[in-house]
């Protein structure tokens, strides 16, 4: 019960600036077009991509986040939000503004269809971290962080990133950004809320707990 009630208040819209957060509708319309992405044009679109997120989607740059097995949902919001200016990134805002939907849906297709490759690294230890993804905070009215992203980070919900293996810099770096307000793409602000709940140690922590996590 706890865990309906913490998910379902941080579910509740929040007030934000009039300027929306992301500009993706997830109709049915919307989702079956995504769903009928074609990986093999995506493939030969992702020949751009290469360089920074590797050829099989895994990248070996450490503030550049894998593809491999992300949801094509949330890989095609964030290219549809860096186009249309609700997330920024020096290099994906300009190449975003250059594909065509079409080629976003394939693209997202390609990479979702590729095997993530788990490549743990020795982590400090992440006991708060634990604590946090299995059970939340009440005192700070914080949710498990598996309610959204899964047991095992395997991501969910349309457009809720999987997580497991990403790596920890890119991880702490990203809720970082949300807790700054440097990122602003997330709806209803959930993961602004969240993350400036979270101290930086505990951000940290959970950018390991999650690399170091199969699912």
């Amino acid at each position: 019960m706890k865990k309906i009630i913490l998910a379902a208040a941080l579910s509740a819209p929040f007030a934000v600036a009039a300027q929306p957060s992301s500009q993706v509708a997830w109709t049915a319309e919307q989702l079956n077009f995504v769903k009928a992405g074609n990986p093999q044009k995506g493939k030969d679109l992702a020949q751009t991509c290469n360089a920074c997120h590797g050829a099989s989607g895994i990248s070996s740059m450490a503030g550049t986040p894998s593809l491999a097995g992300q949801l094509p949902t949330y890989l095609f919001k964030q290219l549809q939000d860096y186009a249309n200016g609700n997330r920024e990134h020096a290099v994906m805002s300009s190449m975003a503004k250059s594909l065509s939907k079409q080629d976003a849906a394939d693209l997202s297709a390609w990479f979702a269809s590729l095997q993530p490759t788990f490549q743990p690294n020795t982590p400090p230890v992440y006991e708060n971290a634990e604590k946090l993804v299995k059970d939340g905070n009440n005192d700070r009215i914080l949710p498990p962080c598996e309610v959204c992203h899964g047991g095992k980070g395997q991501g969910q919900k349309i457009d809720v990133p999987a997580l497991s293996g990403q790596n920890a810099e890119y991880l702490t770096a990203t809720l970082k950004a949300f807790k700054d307000g440097s990122r602003h793409n997330d709806i209803y602000s959930r993961m602004r809320l969240i993350a400036k709940e979270l101290s930086d140690q505990e951000i940290d922590e959970l950018g390991f707990y999650y690399q170091n996590i199969k699912k």
